[in-house]
């Protein structure tokens, strides 16, 4: 990789990390399933009118906007309304890379690598470990909801993997437009209208940066040139900076919001993170000293 395109992804990285920060702050001022809309309203607006439409079938578009504005971040912004540590949020819903393994087996028939799997068994006990210290229910449903969402994350790879090689900038912009009506039908069911009326009347000034940051730093810039860099280079070389969005997601938890976590979830923690280094450089690791 290019050493501007080293820089690029090192800013992805951290972005997407600092956005769990950012996701804190928005629910200060609204509720969760509010907030995830509003942050697709703004990815959408006014993006839509300068950028054309990737030209998939239109079902594609619509789901890829299900799994991942409604599945991924509904169930993630719910998950840290109701307790869960952003830092520790970053971590747990990598586990995107293992779901997307899975179904990229079911759907694709693409068989996983023998390191692939030990890095997922490795990770997923990791998750155990965090999950002993939740085991009481208020606790447990927030880790719950974000292994939920990673599991939706996955989902959503698999409907860009079906769209092929599309303008991935275009992807994003056109599917945030299918999140929020559903999201705002959902508020109104489970806040109530006079909720989301309040919510919106009394929006501060950080919770609208939080929300201009996930609209825009996230998921305009974010996921669009991480895509970018994966178009230009193999996706080994592009994975490994992955692992720098918990790493900015804890550190900048831990400094804007004061965040600790126990030591059974750190070495939870670093279980999961030993489980993503096992899936992206075991064989390679293999290969060189074998």
């Amino acid at each position: 990789m290019s050493p501007r395109h080293i820089l690029l992804a090192i800013g992805i990285a951290i972005v997407l990390g600092a956005s769990f920060v950012a996701i804190h702050y928005g629910l200060e001022d609204a509720p969760p399933l509010l907030l995830t809309a509003l942050r697709y309203i703004f990815a959408a607006l006014p993006a839509v009118f300068f950028i054309k439409r990737p030209q998939i079938d239109l079902r594609l578009l619509i789901a890829y906007g299900l799994f991942v504005g409604v599945g991924q971040f509904g169930l993630l912004f719910i998950a840290i309304a109701l307790g869960m540590p952003a830092g520790l949020a970053s971590l747990v819903v990598q586990l995107q890379v293992f779901f997307t393994m899975l179904f990229a087996l079911i759907v694709f028939g693409e068989r996983p690598q023998r390191w692939q799997v030990i890095g997922a068994v490795v990770a997923f006990a990791g998750i155990g470990v965090i999950a002993t210290e939740r085991l009481e229910g208020a606790a447990l449903l927030p880790l719950l909801l974000t292994i939920g969402a990673a599991m939706f994350w996955g989902m959503g790879n698999m409907a860009s993997k079906k769209a092929g090689r599309v303008d991935m900038l275009g992807l994003v912009v056109w599917s945030s437009l299918v999140p929020p009506l559903p999201l705002l039908g959902l508020s109104l069911l489970v806040d109530g209208p006079a909720v989301i009326v309040d919510a919106l009347t009394h929006f501060s000034w950080r919770g609208a940066g939080a929300v201009a940051f996930m609209a825009y730093g996230a998921t305009v810039f974010g996921f669009s040139m991480w895509a970018r860099l994966l178009s230009l280079y193999p996706a080994s070389q592009v994975a490994p900076f992955a692992l720098l969005i918990p790493v900015a997601g804890i550190g900048s938890a831990e400094l804007l919001l004061g965040e600790g976590i126990t030591l059974i979830e750190v070495i939870g923690c670093l279980t999961v993170l030993a489980g993503l280094l096992v899936n992206i450089f075991g064989a390679r690791i293999v290969r060189r000293f074998a």
